[in-house]
């Protein structure tokens, strides 16, 4: 294995590790709460690489920050209604967009991007007879979804113009101000007032969680990653984000997925592999298996 993707898996690893703990600090905090605190310790740990930042790493990580934290809002604010599950299979589809948008702005995808689509709105639509739909949160996770994937493709595309340290903490610290601007205009200031009194402590070795390593250390990591890896590879390792998140779910919070869950998500997987198929490929391979087995085409 690429020695770039093997750190991309570490990062989803990472990330799969998020959901369940998201859903235990939606129980003490809001979802624009949580994302604002985690992101001003993740800016707090980069701080260190504020000074003499170019001016176009500013740039390209104030897009980057102002597309990762709405992703991340989003996810957060679908939690307080769904499963952990639930959510991290919905966030998935991002793999699938990636090349979708890649298509939308000149590529020429395969026909198993199209098959992939067809197959990804089945499994949620299987999901969401599962009893846990809640049109809101699963509205609030897709959005998300579809901003990290432009996020990826505009990483991809700008990573390798920048430093990755450099380039993870202009996203931390334009993250940290814009989470604050909302926070205090969604909860109000009198709500900020309390949240001292409202972080426990299991929530408060999340948020540490959630900011010093999932954001500060894992954006880095990504930054450093993208520059080798092409989006579409890049989004076929995030594919493995629901599985991580579905094992730690089961361990950490004791949930399960019904049959009929378990075939709408296992759909989303499929799709999210066939997506990333390369058909010509694929027709070699079964052409060089014909040959070897001695079958002749007419």
């Amino acid at each position: 294995m690429n020695r770039y993707l093997g750190v991309l898996v570490l990062v989803t690893l990472v990330w799969g590790l998020t959901f369940p703990i998201l859903k235990v600090a939606t129980q003490s905090l809001s979802g624009v709460e949580i994302s604002a605190l985690r992101f001003f310790l993740a800016a707090a740990c980069m701080a260190p690489f504020f000074w003499r930042l170019p001016r176009h790493t500013w740039r390209d990580g104030t897009v980057l920050g102002a597309l990762a934290l709405l992703s991340y809002v989003g996810q957060a604010y679908g939690l307080q209604f769904i499963s952990s599950n639930r959510s991290a299979f919905l966030t998935s589809l991002n793999v699938i967009m990636v090349p979708l948008l890649a298509w939308a702005l000149g590529a020429r995808p395969s026909w198993a991007v199209f098959v992939a689509a067809l197959l990804a709105c089945l499994g949620i639509g299987l999901m969401s007879f599962d009893g846990g739909a809640h049109f809101l949160a699963d509205t609030a996770t897709i959005l998300c979804a579809l901003a990290f994937a432009v996020y990826v493709l505009f990483l991809s595309g700008r990573a390798q113009l920048h430093q990755a340290h450099q380039l993870a903490a202009a996203q931390m610290g334009v993250m940290a101000l814009l989470g604050a601007l909302w926070m205090f205009a969604d909860s109000g200031f009198a709500a900020v007032q309390t949240l001292p009194e409202r972080i426990p402590f299991e929530v408060l070795l999340g948020l540490l969680y959630l900011g010093l390593v999932a954001s500060a250390g894992m954006f880095f990591l990504q930054a450093l990653a993208q520059r080798h890896v092409r989006a579409e590879q890049a989004a076929l390792v995030y594919a493995l984000e629901p599985v991580f998140a579905a094992l730690f779910a089961w361990w950490w919070l004791a949930e399960s997925l019904t049959p009929r869950a378990t075939a709408g998500a296992a759909l989303v997987l499929l799709a999210v592999v066939l997506s990333e198929l390369k058909p010509g490929t694929w027709l070699r391979r079964v052409q060089r298996s014909l040959s070897a087995a001695g079958v002749r085409r007419d």
